[in-house]
């Protein structure tokens, strides 16, 4: 089930799952991951829930993003969430709204700091997904924001994706690979993110 809000019966279903060893895997992002602009079943979280079954992994999907959240909104609901779901494994997709409001970058890096040790504490293994701004940012910028995710995996030892839009952004077609906003990937672009989140994704589910 890919929702940002289960229901009694959902909030149930992931916790029992996890109480009986099958893995839930907590995705906690923004519009890149909560299907803005997109139809229902579109977007890369639920594509994942789709290749989990082919490839007859036994574990469920919690898709915990909303549009427009920031690392600090994403710190704030986060405790919740492990309560109500216990994941085994939380993918943590965080960060861009923040560079788009100019928020700053120390504190992008301490709320994904403390999001992933409190994932860690609760027993999840941890991935974090990162992006990365376009130059009109500035070079000095750019770099610096691409670098939080890789420390903060490097400090708490978390499996990273470098960069969620790896072959979208920097297609040759990119531009057709975006809405109209020139922001969030098409439908068409869906099937990279996923395959650029699992392959370090799959390295930390059960084989």
């Amino acid at each position: 089930m890919t929702t940002a809000a289960l229901g009694s019966a959902g909030i149930w279903t992931t916790a029992a799952q996890a109480q009986a060893g099958k893995p839930v895997i907590l995705v906690l992002g923004d519009s890149l991951s909560a299907e803005y602009g997109l139809k229902r079943g579109e977007g890369w979280v639920p594509l994942l829930e789709k290749r989990l079954a082919q490839q007859k992994v036994a574990a469920s999907v919690v898709n915990a993003s909303i549009s427009g959240d920031t690392s600090s909104g994403g710190r704030s609901r986060f405790a919740s969430l492990l309560t109500q779901h216990k994941p085994t494994h939380v993918v943590v997709e965080l960060g861009a709204n923040d560079a788009l409001r100019g928020l700053p970058l120390a504190d992008t890096e301490s709320n994904l700091l403390q999001i992933t040790k409190a994932a860690q504490a609760a027993g999840a293994k941890v991935l974090i997904v990162g992006i990365q701004v376009p130059p009109n940012y500035g070079g000095d910028y750019t770099r610096r924001f691409e670098a939080v995710f890789s420390k903060v995996a490097g400090e708490t030892r978390s499996a990273l994706v470098p960069f969620l839009l790896k072959g979208v952004a920097d297609a040759p077609d990119a531009l057709t690979l975006f809405q109209a906003d020139r922001i969030h990937p098409t439908a068409a672009a869906q099937p990279q993110l996923l395959d650029n989140v699992w392959p370090e994704l799959r390295k930390l589910l059960p084989k």
